[in-house]
C-alpha cells in the first residue's frame, strides 16, 4: 500500500486548508486511513481517522469541530478539511493506513508528510 499526502501550505490563523491522501496498491487489504501530525520537538499525534466501509470517524479532542475527515472510495482518497486553523496546528501531517479496526489505533503503512504552517 502506498500513500501520498498533499495539500499542505502556509495559512493565516483562522484560515482553512484541505489535505488529501491518495492510496494505491493493495488498498482493499486496509480498513481505513488516519491522519497524524508531528510538530518540531514533539511526538507524533493522532488527528483523525475514517474507515473505508461504513465511514466511521474518530477525531482527536484538539481538532473536533474544526477538522472534518472524509473519503472517496472510488478514488481511494481521504481528505482532511481543516478550518479555524491555529498556530498550534503547525506540523508535518502524515496519512497512514491500517489493516486493523480503527479503534485499535495501529497503523501499518505510512505516506510522506505534508507541511502545514499556520501564522499568527
Amino acid at each position: 500500500v502506498q500513500l501520498q499526502a498533499s495539500g499542505g501550505g502556509l495559512v493565516q490563523a483562522g484560515g482553512s486548508l484541505r489535505l488529501s491522501c491518495a492510496a494505491s496498491g493493495r488498498t482493499f487489504s486496509t480498513n481505513g486511513i488516519g491522519w497524524f501530525r508531528q510538530a518540531p520537538g514533539k511526538e507524533r499525534e493522532f488527528v483523525a481517522a475514517i474507515s473505508w466501509g461504513v465511514g466511521s470517524t474518530f477525531y482527536a479532542d484538539s481538532v473536533k469541530g474544526r477538522f472534518t475527515i472524509s473519503r472517496d472510495n472510488a478514488k481511494n482518497a481521504v481528505y482532511l478539511q481543516m478550518s479555524s486553523l491555529k498556530p498550534e496546528d503547525t506540523a508535518v501531517y502524515y496519512c497512514a493506513a491500517t489493516i486493523r479496526p480503527l479503534i485499535e489505533y495501529k497503523y501499518h503503512y505510512w505516506g510522506q508528510g505534508t507541511q502545514v504552517t499556520v501564522s499568527s
